[in-house]
């Protein structure tokens, strides 16, 4: 990439120059910056998690991303990595070169499995049995788009389950917990107050729910929002935002992208996490609990 200049020097594998956000910046026509549509801070303030449905988070594999809660998003770093993502390599074009996000960075940062079935399923659903057999309840055409469910509508009827309830009943608020928490995280859509209902069929069993590999999904839903974000002038980047930004450090690329070459020395330490020295100076940069990347100066 020149330095004056977004248009790749060989165009032979970059097709899609005319249509990507780096061309429009380059040429003036669009300055502003992208909206991500994330919407973990909303869901923690309207769905309180109930002490009881806490083992079945767990045991389906989702606290990790519960306990990880509301990471405040840096807008224009979000839109500085989406102008330099390419659709046609799925990898930053960056000056130290090519990187991407990959499943051990999803492992690392969302503890999320990356091996198992993938997760998969139909989206032609009965939506009235569906729900109605592992909700507890039927959702009114208004709280509906397509075969996506409103994740207020999940909260109002769900969040508060009464004092004399089943284990049936718990479970299928334990659902709806886990739904709401993929819609507005995981998977949020272009608006982030639906979540599709193709995931309910994969909570049926709760003790299955954790087998399936979870990350691999995230990561390829996380590169289509990333290929939608750059390409024809949008407004907003949906997907999981997090794993694309995490936390940044002075001096150092974004957590969740491996460069090829970036002059850090990488191995696991004590209790498995992930640890980097920076060559350059005496600054150590470890990962610490839920992946969140710590910086630790020696005197």
């Amino acid at each position: 990439m020149r330095l004056h200049d977004a248009d790749p020097l060989d165009p032979s594998v970059l097709l899609l120059q005319d249509r990507h956000r780096s061309h429009f910046v380059d040429t003036e026509q669009l300055q502003e910056v992208l909206c991500p549509r994330q919407q973990m801070r909303a869901f923690l303030s309207q769905w309180r998690m109930d002490p009881r449905i806490r083992p079945y988070v767990i045991q389906a594999g989702f606290y990790g991303i519960y306990r990880l809660g509301h990471i405040i998003i840096d807008w224009p770093l979000i839109t500085c990595l989406v102008e330099r993502w390419r659709p046609e390599t799925h990898t930053f074009h960056v000056p130290v070169g090519e990187m991407t996000i990959t499943l051990q960075d999803v492992a690392i940062i969302l503890g999320l499995r990356i091996d198992g079935p993938a997760v998969t399923g139909t989206c032609v659903l009965d939506v009235a049995k569906l729900c109605g057999e592992l909700l507890g309840v039927t959702p009114p055409a208004d709280a509906l788009r397509g075969s996506a469910i409103s994740i207020r509508w999940l909260c109002q009827q769900l969040s508060t389950p009464g004092p004399d309830v089943d284990e049936v009943d718990l479970e299928r608020s334990a659902r709806g917990f886990i739904l709401a928490l993929m819609g507005s995280f995981l998977f949020v859509d272009k608006k982030g107050v639906h979540v599709h209902l193709c995931f309910l069929p994969l909570l049926r069993d709760l003790t299955q729910t954790s087998t399936y590999s979870w990350g691999g999904a995230v990561l390829a839903h996380t590169y289509r929002e990333l290929c939608r974000a750059s390409l024809d002038n949008r407004c907003g980047i949906s997907g999981c935002i997090t794993l694309i930004q995490d936390i940044r450090v002075t001096g150092t690329v974004p957590l969740g992208c491996r460069p090829v070459s970036h002059g850090f020395i990488t191995q696991y330490g004590p209790a498995g996490l992930l640890t980097g020295y920076k060559q350059s100076n005496s600054e150590h940069y470890r990962y610490g609990p839920a992946g969140l990347l710590i910086e630790v100066t020696h005197q």
